[in-house]
C-alpha cells in the first residue's frame, strides 16, 4: 500500500486539491508552470511534488 506522498494524481484530483478548472491545469502541465508527467498519454501528478512545488509558491507571503 502506498503512502500519501508517493500517490499520483489525475488533473481531476490536482484541480480539485488546488481548486483550479482542469483547463487551467491542462494548460500549466503542457507549459511546465506545475510538475507532472505523462503515462500513456495522461498527466498525472505526483502528491508530493505538488505539496512542495504549493510551499514555493507560497514561501514569503504573509497572509492574515
Amino acid at each position: 500500500m502506498r503512502n500519501s506522498e508517493e500517490k499520483l494524481m489525475t488533473v481531476k484530483e490536482v484541480a480539485e486539491y488546488l481548486r483550479l478548472d482542469e483547463h487551467t491545469i491542462y494548460r500549466m502541465a503542457r507549459k511546465g508552470e506545475i510538475p507532472a508527467f505523462k503515462i500513456a498519454g495522461q498527466w498525472r501528478f505526483k502528491r508530493d511534488l505538488i505539496e512542495k512545488w504549493l510551499k514555493t509558491k507560497t514561501k514569503g507571503k504573509h497572509y492574515e
